[in-house]
């Protein structure tokens, strides 16, 4: 397209690898003999269609596409809860693929599928870390025996559990309190955490907010103390109290920003004196890092804080604790089903110039693109959901070596590897010649047909430096016919050569030793260059076969010249640029077939057809000088005519009447540029009149009058006779 060719053409490109990073519709031309006198390097780089249409075989234009190329393809585990084969969780696959391999050509987006299903029996570590402070004193009593009775609950969903405890107050202003104590690591023994919680005492502390930043980031981080594994990791946060973050700190002198690392010693949190709280960022970057998914159990009182603390924590949930905590088992459930039944897909760091989007395909086939295309919600255990990924590269990275992302769902230890290719540069490129003398004494590389020059080098052979200063010298070899214009005004000299301008529009080019030549300056017909019948070559139309003039107006075909006999012009003139011209002044008409003052095509032949047929006629003398033009057959009847349906040519059927009175009959046409007439054989002439009936009639006539006047005298006398006889 216009704008796909002004693109690679506007780029400037000067070697095959600047041209196919510009945008993935663009090649370059690799033929040493494409470029025309006058063109620069850069109009190696267009469009694949442009390129085709410029005469550059498809085997030499430069065009590599990326590709995808899956490494590791592990199918999803499919089983039962109460199957017999129990697995590790490491032999447990909940994503696949597992590993691809993206070759990325800039501007080309390269898509693959990820399937999601959730396994059954999927193993589940739990750590429950509870405020101590005085308030929290009853709730403590009914942790007590929380170990047995939620394992038992989560038999139902897992049979591989481990649960472990720990508890926080505040930073140390005096001896009492302390800010995190690790009490028992994951375990799958629950009579073990009933026996350790029930040895807790409550602490008291200074102020109200509690310290549970500092205990939450300890937990996430001290992996190996915790006991953390490979599985669905849970942490469940009981407090009826707020919280200090970063800054909070200063308020007993402590400035030091939180370092994300663990510092427990004898299972307790040894530097809570020394560094801040952490940031809620620091915080949710540590819960994602390490997958653990968070469930705030809170009093009522504190629902509205922590639902926007949830907002900014990816896969956390929020519960309401009742006052005495005996709700914290249907709470841990209900909220662990809401964050199991949401998968939501995130990506390491992207490298510079690279882009990523999601497509989701969830549950009954609904779709979501955007931010929504990350996730699925609503996910069953055994359900399969999928995501197409697309990744797309904006410019090639500055060290051209590949580079590694990831991407897993959100509170999963799987993950999914991509490691990125990018094509910076032509295939042609590994066979390029360093320090060719094609490329003015070793000054350039000669590569993918043409010169890549060398640091500091111009020119399409290199054979200028960028130092030199333009000279008349120079300028002289670029005037033509040692004119004033430089490059005929369309162009530059660089180092002696003329480089023609490029137009807006792609499509018109400048070129010839001066960019003398153009293809676009033309002789026009109907606003069409070249009338539409040619191409304009260095400002003179060369025009398609059938076509000539000097925009290529004049069509050397005589079919629209035909008239109806098949003759060009009907024979009353010549037929020029596809148009007829009429000699015959009395002729007129697209093909000279209209004559309004000509007596028609029976009266036109009549005179010869009755001297050839009956020695008849005006022309009974002259019949063999004028009448020899047509070929004659005879007929016995009109049957014997040809009739128009069965002709494949002109046809004219003709009725005349001679001095006599008598009617002959005949047929004109042209057949294969030969006239013939047929005609019938028999005059058709009137019969004369019958004189007996004519005479017996006449004199019945004078009879019957005559003795009807005789009637009529005789009616009439009797009557007056009467009238006479009654007056007497």
């Amino acid at each position: 397209s216009l704008t796909e060719g002004s693109i690679c053409i506007k780029a400037n490109a000067q070697s095959c690898g600047e041209c196919i990073q510009v945008a993935e519709s663009c090649g370059w031309c690799a033929d040493e003999k494409f470029l025309t006198v006058g063109e620069s390097k850069s109009a190696r780089c267009d469009d694949l269609e442009s390129l085709k249409k410029r005469n550059c075989a498809v085997t030499k234009i430069e065009n590599p596409r990326g590709s995808i190329s899956i490494n590791e393809n592990k199918p999803v585990t499919n089983r039962k809860k109460d199957s017999a084969d129990k697995l590790n969780p490491g032999q447990i696959t909940q994503i696949q693929p597992q590993k691809l391999t993206l070759t990325l050509r800039t501007g080309e987006p390269q898509t693959f599928d990820l399937k999601f299903k959730r396994a059954e029996d999927y193993p589940i570590d739990l750590y429950y870390l509870m405020d101590l402070s005085f308030s929290m004193k009853d709730d403590l009593e009914n942790v007590k025996n929380l170990g047995t009775d939620l394992m038992a609950e989560m038999q139902k969903i897992t049979s591989d559990f481990k649960i472990g405890f720990g508890s926080f107050v505040e930073k140390t202003n005096c001896t009492s309190p302390f800010s995190y104590k690790n009490v028992l690591k994951l375990t799958d023994k629950g009579d073990e955490f009933n026996r350790l919680v029930s040895q807790q005492q409550i602490s008291g502390n200074l102020d109200s907010p509690e310290g549970g930043f500092d205990a939450i980031m300890q937990v996430a981080v001290c992996g190996e103390h915790i006991g953390w594994r490979d599985v669905t990791r849970l942490l469940v946060f009981s407090t009826d109290a707020g919280f200090h973050f970063a800054g909070d700190g200063k308020l007993g002198g402590i400035v030091l920003p939180n370092d994300g690392k663990c510092h427990l010693e004898n299972n307790m949190y040894t530097m809570s004196h020394y560094y801040d709280y952490p940031s809620i960022a620091h915080l949710v970057q540590k819960l994602s890092d390490n997958n653990i998914q968070t469930i705030f159990a809170v009093t009522e009182e504190f629902q509205p804080v922590y639902q926007e603390l949830k907002n900014l924590i990816p896969k956390s949930a929020v519960g309401t604790l009742s006052s005495n905590s005996s709700n914290v088992i249907k709470l841990i459930i209900d909220a662990y089903n809401s964050l199991s039944s949401e998968v939501i897909l995130e990506n390491t760091k992207l490298p510079e110039g690279v882009s990523i989007t999601y497509k989701s395909i969830c549950k009954n086939g609904v779709e979501a693109t955007g931010e929504n295309g990350r996730k699925c919600s609503n996910i069953s255990i055994g359900d399969e959901v999928s995501f197409k990924i697309s990744i797309d590269s904006q410019k090639c990275p500055s060290h051209s070596k590949n580079e590694t992302i990831k991407i897993r769902p959100l509170g999963f230890t799987e993950e999914v590897e991509i490691v990125l290719n990018f094509i910076c540069d032509c295939q042609c490129a590994k066979e390029g010649e360093p320090e060719s003398e094609k490329c003015h004494e070793g000054n350039g590389t000669f590569e993918c047909g043409a010169c890549k020059c060398n640091e500091g080098r111009i020119g399409r052979l290199c054979e200028c430096s960028k130092d030199e200063v333009r000279t008349e010298d120079l300028d002289a070899n670029c005037r033509k016919d040692n004119g004033t214009d430089i490059c005929s005004n369309n162009g530059d000299c660089v180092c002696g050569t003329c480089e023609c301008k490029k137009r807006e529009n792609p499509a018109e080019i400048y070129s010839g030793k001066y960019c003398e030549c153009d293809n676009f300056n033309c002789d026009r017909s109907n606003n069409k260059l070249c009338g539409g019948h040619g191409r304009c070559e260095c400002r003179k139309c060369i025009c398609d076969a059938n076509y000539t003039g000097s925009a290529c107006d004049c069509s050397l075909d005589t079919s629209t010249c035909l008239a109806k006999n098949g003759q060009i012009c009907n024979g009353r003139g010549t037929c020029e640029c596809g148009i007829c011209k009429c000699t015959d002044a009395k002729f007129q008409g697209p093909t000279c077939e209209i004559c309004p003052t000509c007596p028609g095509v029976c009266v036109e032949h009549k005179d010869c057809v009755q001297c050839r047929a009956f020695g008849a006629g005006e022309k009974k003398d002259t019949c063999q000088r004028d009448c020899d033009y047509f070929k004659m057959f005879k007929v016995k009847d009109r049957d014997g005519l040809p009739q128009p349906t069965d002709q494949s040519f002109p046809l004219t059927h003709c009725k005349q009447r001679d001095e006599n009175d008598c009617w002959f009959y005949y047929t004109y046409a042209i057949r294969n540029q030969t006239k013939e007439v047929f005609v019938v054989e028999q005059l058709e002439c009137p019969a004369g009149p019958d004189i007996i009936p004519i005479v017996a009639g006449v004199v019945a006539g004078i009879v019957l009058i005559g003795l009807a006047l005789l009637l009529i005298w005789k009616l009439l006398m009797i009557i007056h006779d009467r009238r006479e006889f009654a007056k007497f």
